[in-house]
């Protein structure tokens, strides 16, 4: 550490009131901090001086700031600097080192003359051991703030980095961006003076109002530069090339949250909405300037794509984008969201060229998504677990038609997604297989016949058909097949209690003496399958207790929340299971991300001697939830009684 003045101590007293008063250290209680006062220094800084210095000092401390204030920054080769954030009294510096047993990543320099409490490394990571709930602190802290390789993926050759950090599109909002009221112009106006609007006010888009000055519409460049390409009428209105309805997104909206509509919807602006009024307009191009890249371009070439060899290199890409995410900081759920989205362009225009091939359907169909890809959790390439529902048909001839028409249909796209990437599931669960290509009856009453008369087999097929949603078609079908389960399954409780028990038979991960289970044979001996051993329970819960209570969603992580907003599991379960399952996500990308790096396939084993000791300690604690949700389970379903 450097050296500072060490004039002005406070006195013991003092430090004991001011940690007794600042989170995490007050969960201690007053005698665990009396205990470790004594190991506890302080360091006096003045302005200017600098802390820690990026890539050069070993964090040896936990400092704690009781009066003044640090900033924080990443320092360029140039000499510029990217500022990161200040901290002041009561705010933490040197965890994450702690915690990588890494060097700074970032520079921290003292604005104002600044008092520290130093807590050496070892008390610091006595006291995680020591009490779970300021072990659950850091354990948000970590998930939140991963970002060791985010910062050295910045100190390479790339485009400006923006002000704000790497982290600026999962933290800014899109509020952030407005720097002008928006353009308008009335819906009437020829097209040509909307062009040259556009040009004036050197703006890429207009709002179109209607004669009473509501916004009716939007025309951007690209709409004027149609008009040139198909040789329409410049002195047509404006409402003939503009879009609408015009898609608003709130003003404290995240950044990513845009991006994610945007590509959900298929356009390139939203207008930003503040207290009920249009206040500024978002592209997909200021996002791109924001952050410094975006997926936009991948998902603009897919939804482009005519020939199928385009769509196998353009899924190939993919992986570059998961990495760009892990790399600028992203959370485990916001990262599997993408995945979702990119994944599900590519599916929508595969079986949007092979219709074309094969002509249209005899009725309307729906391709559903099970599994991991019904949940939105796909991670690096995972297994197709896939099924087909379409429209009954009373005609006997036209029944003929659609199983002959789907057959051929399914066993071509599920070649295609192979060729995409796509493994074939091993247990044939796709819809290839005539059991899970079926006419919306057969569907109802094959789930109808898992609820009302469910064996073993039935309970496996529901932990995977159960959390399907709508791929690809004719989403209505899809939507109303989950009403019909959402119907029926609720108050089953012979079936909702083998689903529960079901959940309970996979072991928590840990020896009595919170040791790691580990693979005792074959290619992975001696490690951890974070995915079935650690993962899966999370999801088995949620799941259970979702039907249970009639919630429709299939993400893991919003089945969690719904749960604990419903009042259905405490708060604090909420907390700790969704930060206990987004640990494990992050560990999960990150570990798959290296495979992938190095050429080899990814997979879910990770080898808990490669994690520091906090990262194991961590995954200690997340695996130890999972008796939590155990206990949970055997309360609501009375699985202690029998």
């Amino acid at each position: 550490m450097p050296k500072g003045d060490s004039t002005g101590v406070p006195t013991q007293e003092s430090l004991l009131a001011f940690l007794l008063d600042t989170p995490p250290f007050q969960e201690l209680g007053r005698a665990s901090l009396e205990s470790v006062l004594g190991n506890i220094s302080t360091q006096r800084f003045a302005a200017g001086e600098l802390v820690l210095q990026a890539g050069q000092s070993q964090v040896s401390h936990l400092l704690v700031i009781y009066e003044g204030k640090v900033r924080l920054f990443l320092p360029g080769g140039d000499g510029s600097e990217a500022m990161e954030e200040t901290r002041g009294p009561g705010e933490t510096i040197g965890a994450l080192g702690i915690f990588r047993e890494s060097l700074s990543n970032l520079n921290v320099e003292a604005e104002d003359d600044t008092l520290c409490l130093l807590i050496p490394r070892d008390e610091f990571l006595h006291l995680i051991e020591r009490s779970a709930r300021f072990s659950q602190f850091y354990l948000k802290y970590l998930s939140e703030h991963y970002v060791g390789k985010a910062l050295s993926e910045l100190r390479r050759p790339k485009a400006t980095v923006p002000s704000e950090g790497a982290l600026y599109l999962f933290s800014a909002q899109v509020g952030d961006l407005v720097r002008r009221r928006p353009e308008k112009i009335q819906s009437d106006q020829p097209i040509q003076a909307a062009a040259a609007q556009l040009t004036r006010g050197r703006v890429g888009a207009l709002l179109a109002t209607d004669s009473m000055g509501e916004v009716v519409g939007v025309v951007t460049d690209r709409d004027l530069r149609k008009v040139v390409t198909e040789g329409l009428n410049h002195q047509a209105p404006v409402s003939a090339v503009m879009s609408s309805p015009v898609h608003t997104i709130g003003f404290h909206t995240i950044c990513f949250d845009a991006l994610l509509e945007m590509l959900r919807l298929k356009v390139h602006h939203l207008a930003i909405e503040r207290r009920g009024k249009i206040d500024g307009i978002v592209s997909g191009h200021d996002l791109m300037v924001a952050q410094g890249s975006s997926p936009f371009y991948l998902l603009r070439e897919i939804l482009n794509a005519d020939k199928f060899d385009e769509i196998y290199d353009l899924s190939r890409r993919v992986p570059l984008v998961v990495r760009s995410l892990i790399y600028e900081g992203a959370r485990p759920g916001n990262i599997t969201r993408m995945i979702t989205l990119l994944n599900d362009y590519i599916l929508e225009r595969v079986l949007t060229l092979l219709q074309l091939e094969t002509g249209p359907p005899p009725v309307p169909y729906c391709w559903l998504l099970m599994g991991s890809e019904g949940r939105k959790e796909q991670t690096f390439r995972t297994d197709q677990d896939n099924g087909l529902l379409y429209a009954d048909s009373q005609d006997p001839e036209q029944a003929k038609r659609s199983e002959e028409y789907f057959a051929a249909f399914t066993a071509q796209a599920i070649e295609h997604l192979v060729a995409c990437g796509f493994p074939r599931c091993p247990g044939d669960m796709m819809a290839s297989n005539p059991l899970w290509r079926q006419p919306y009856t057969k569907w109802k009453a094959l789930f109808d016949r898992w609820i009302y008369k469910p064996e073993p087999k039935e309970v496996l097929y529901a932990t995977i058909f159960f959390d399907f949603r709508s791929g690809h078609g004719e989403f209505s079908l899809g939507e109303r097949l989950r009403d019909h389960l959402a119907r029926e399954v609720r108050g089953q409780e012979v079936f909702l209690r083998l689903l529960a028990k079901d959940a309970l038979t996979t072991p928590t991960p840990l020896t009595m003496f919170r040791n790691f289970v580990l693979e005792k044979k074959g290619e992975h001996k001696n490690k951890i399958d974070l995915k079935t051993k650690g993962l899966v329970p999370f999801v088995d819960f949620a799941r259970v207790l979702s039907l249970a209570h009639g919630i429709k969603e299939t993400n893991t992580l919003e089945r969690l929340q719904l749960l604990g907003e419903g009042g259905h599991i405490s708060p604090e379960l909420t907390t700790e299971a969704v930060q206990a399952y987004e640990f494990q996500m992050q560990l999960r990308l990150m570990h798959q991300q290296r495979l992938y790096e190095e050429g080899l396939p990814p997979n879910n084993y990770l080898d808990p001697t490669e994690l520091s000791d906090l990262e194991r300690h961590t995954l200690k604690d997340a695996f130890a939830v999972t008796n939590e949700l155990k206990a949970a389970l055997k309360e609501q379903f009375r699985l202690n009684l029998g």
